[in-house]
């Protein structure tokens, strides 16, 4: 089974970010980048639909900035064969620009399966995965908790509101990886040294800007201050109160 996992280099969550001076950036200054969360479950899948299969490929493709490698190599650390780059310095804000790069780098190429995360934590968008299924005519699947594969045909199940939606579709395909889908595994020593080692073949991108533009980023306002409005049974009266006259949400 020959397999694509398509993930981003993104800001580590736990990092504390600043805006750059352009105003529409951020600065990455000090920033800790890592593989995007929800793309871990996509390599993880990937990998075991390979050990499951006992043959194939698992290739890790990215579009982003040189710095980048770093992030495929963790995926290669994991167990991924090789990784594609497909490099460029400016990451437009428009969805659509960075899916037909993937989809131009993985159409023809005889995969069964192109995998993504969900969505990618630092814009929240969902958008990646569906577009390319649609540039390259392919069924697809988002958001998937489970997945059976066999017979050249698949069967996800997808977590909605109120119950399970279980979805049968036929290879190949793209499928977008949900939280609890399984649990990845953290590269081991021998992994690691061995990443380095995989090939990792670079290619210059050539981005268009979309048709979306990033006008300002601003961080959220501040919260005020709380206070003590009491203590015990007698602050009850005060707070509902404050929360009927002040805050007026009663």
């Amino acid at each position: 089974m020959k397999i694509a996992v398509c993930i981003k280099r993104v800001p580590d969550s736990e990092t504390r970010v600043k805006i750059a001076s352009d105003g529409k950036s951020l600065d990455e200054a000090g920033v800790k980048f890592i593989l995007n969360p929800y793309d871990e479950f996509a390599v993880e899948e990937a990998l075991r639909r390979k050990e499951q299969a006992g043959a194939g490929e698992v290739v890790i493709v990215s579009v982003g900035p040189a710095a980048a490698q770093e992030t495929i190599r963790t995926a290669l650390a994991m167990g991924a064969d090789r990784g594609v780059l497909l490099q460029t310095d400016t990451i437009p804000a428009d969805g659509l620009e960075i899916a037909r790069a993937l989809a131009a780098e993985v159409r023809d190429s005889g995969y069964d399966l192109i995998l993504f995360g969900k969505m990618a934590i630092d814009d929240y968008n969902h958008q990646v995965g569906p577009m390319v299924a649609e540039l390259l005519d392919l069924p697809c699947v988002t958001a998937i908790a489970h997945l059976e594969i066999g017979g050249g045909k698949g069967t996800a199940e997808r977590e909605i509101e109120g119950g399970v939606e279980i979805v049968d579709f036929p290879l190949p395909a793209v499928l977008t990886a949900e939280k609890g889908l399984n649990e990845p595994r953290y590269p081991a020593l021998k992994g690691i040294m061995a990443a380095k080692k995989k090939p990792l073949e670079v290619k210059p991108a050539s981005l268009g800007a979309g048709g979306l533009e990033v006008l300002a980023l601003t961080p959220p306002p501040q919260r005020k201050e709380g206070r003590v409005v009491g203590e015990g049974p007698a602050a009850v009266l005060e707070l509902l109160r404050l929360l009927r006259e002040e805050a007026k949400v009663l």
